[in-house]
Formats: C-alpha cells, sequence, structure tokens
C-alpha cells in the first residue's frame, strides 16, 4: 500500500473506533432510561398514595362528632340548626326545607314519621318533644259541631262530610257543561275530581262541547253521571279550514293527519272548501266524520 492508501486507511479506523464508543456509552443510557422511569413512576405513585392516606386520616379523626339533644320543636317552623341539633342528617334537613317549600304541612306527629331515611327508634325518641302549633290545623277545626252538621245533612245516608267532599246534586238538578268548573262537576254523582278535570280539559280540545254524547270519547266516563249535564248556548270555537295549515288542522281531536292532508290537498287543486261536503269523495272523511266536525269549522 501506498502512503495515501494507509492515511485513508487509518483515517476510517479511527472514525469507526469513536462511532463505536459514541455507540455505546450513549444506548446504556437508552437502555437505562425505562427502567429509571418506571422507578419514578412507583416511586410517586406510592408517595401520592401514602399523601392521600394521611389526607384522609386527618380528616376522618378531625371531625367534631355532633352531640345529640332533645327539646321540643315544631317541624313546621324548625329551622336547620334545630334539626341538626336533634340528630337529623343534613339531606334529611334539605328534605324537610324542600318539602315545606311546596306547600307540605305536618298537621300530626305522626307526618313526621314520613321523613325519608327516619328510623322507628330516632321517631320514637323524637314523638314526644314533636310540638306542632295550631295555627297549621285544618281551619275547620276553628267551628264547632253545628256548622259542621249543617254541611253533612244531605250526606246522611253516605255518612260523608261536605267540608272534605261536595255536596251531591238531587235527581232534578243539572250543571252546565260549557261554563263549569271542576268544583261545579265534582258534584255531579259518579263525577270525582279526575273525571272533573278530564271533563274540562276534553271541552278545551275540542272548542267546547255541542252535544252530551261527546263525554262518551272520554276513556270510561260514568254513563249515569249525563243525565245531571246538559249544553245550553252552545258556541264551539270555529277552525277556519281554508286558511289554517296541516299542523294548525290537525291539532283538533276530530281531524287527523290524513284527514288535514286531504283538506290542504283540496285547496290546492281546487279552491277553497265551501263546505265539508267537497271532501265527501274523500276515502278520509266519511259522513259520520263530517257530521261530527261541521260543527267546528267554518270557511
Amino acid at each position: 500500500m501506498n502512503r495515501n492508501d494507509r492515511k485513508i486507511g487509518i483515517a476510517a479506523l479511527v472514525l469507526m473506533a469513536l462511532a463505536l464508543v459514541g455507540f455505546y456509552f450513549g444506548g446504556m443510557d437508552d437502555f437505562q432510561t425505562p427502567a429509571k422511569n418506571e422507578r419514578n413512576e412507583r416511586n410517586e405513585s406510592t408517595e401520592r398514595n401514602e399523601r392521600n392516606e394521611r389526607n384522609r386520616n386527618v380528616g376522618y379523626y378531625a371531625q367534631k362528632m355532633q352531640k345529640v339533644e332533645r327539646f321540643p320543636f315544631d317541624p313546621n317552623t324548625a329551622d336547620s340548626t334545630q334539626l341538626l341539633r336533634l340528630g337529623l342528617q343534613p339531606w334529611q334537613v334539605r328534605n324537610i326545607y324542600k318539602y315545606r317549600a311546596k306547600g307540605g304541612i305536618y298537621r300530626q306527629k305522626k307526618d313526621f314519621a314520613r321523613l325519608y331515611g327516619l328510623t322507628v327508634k330516632q321517631y320514637r325518641e323524637l314523638e314526644p318533644y314533636i310540638q306542632i302549633s295550631a295555627d297549621y290545623q285544618p281551619a275547620a277545626s276553628l267551628f264547632g259541631g253545628n256548622e259542621r252538621k249543617e254541611g253533612t245533612e244531605r250526606n246522611e245516608r253516605s255518612g260523608t262530610d261536605s267540608l272534605r267532599y261536595p255536596v251531591k246534586l238531587k235527581d232534578d238538578e243539572h250543571v252546565v257543561l260549557n261554563t263549569a268548573d271542576t268544583s261545579a262537576l265534582m258534584r255531579v254523582p259518579g263525577i270525582g275530581s279526575f273525571y272533573a278535570k278530564e271533563i274540562v280539559r276534553h271541552g278545551r280540545w275540542l272548542g267546547g262541547y255541542v252535544s252530551i254524547d261527546q263525554l262518551d270519547e272520554i276513556d270510561g266516563f260514568p254513563q249515569e253521571a249525563k243525565k245531571y249535564l246538559i249544553v245550553q248556548h252552545a258556541a264551539p270555537k270555529k277552525l277556519n279550514v281554508n286558511k289554517l295549515s296541516l299542523n294548525e288542522l290537525r291539532r283538533h281531536p276530530y281531524i287527523n293527519f290524513y284527514q288535514a292532508k286531504a283538506i290542504v290537498d283540496y285547496r290546492r287543486l281546487h279552491g277553497d272548501i265551501k263546505s265539508l261536503d267537497d271532501l265527501r269523495l274523500s276515502r278520509d272523511f266519511p259522513p259520520e266524520a263530517i257530521k261530527r266536525l261541521e260543527p267546528y269549522v267554518e270557511y
């Protein structure tokens, strides 16, 4: 080999040696890094768990035990401090406040027993201390037996109390259907609060009653009650079938989606409707449907 070749060979060997040295020391760091990271993570996790455990122990032991006291209280007026002193839990106190905020009243001692989470043992311990003010008793308790007797004369056979139950109509008495409210309707034999509300609701949905037989559209309506109800000067709310949209038409209980669509399609193809008889060729409007809807439409 000449001199130049030897120089080149020596230089190459030196570079290879430097590369091997650099790879060796750099590679060792790379291999050691995951192990170090894993050890560090384990140490941090252990320290964090120990710190949380210390915090929990400190909070647990630092909590003061509440001393239960017994003293007279009115559940309608007692504040949260008093209720907590009696040994009730904070969430029970919140339930009492919610009950009172909604208009709930404890009229008797046993009403307090319905408090969620209250045990038999707790209630028996609290019962002697419950003192409900007379201000929270029913107003009817202000009057003597004469007034109460007068209110129950017409219900002697059934034994009901007219201060709690409405006096029912006689056989020759009637209620006007479109003007009666729920109180008047509850005087009809066979009608309680449920059907009274349903009668009013269905009448509003219809736009007014035009026949007593429309009450049969209410599920399970008692037939014996119909003889006490009358319709006078019926003036139902009218629907303009030439102006209302499909969605507006179908809101009426006597018009379903397909009937509303038939009305809209007729207006689009033939112009304004002059009479519901214009729809008699539509299979969605049989004669009984037209007759039932006629009092509620205008053109």
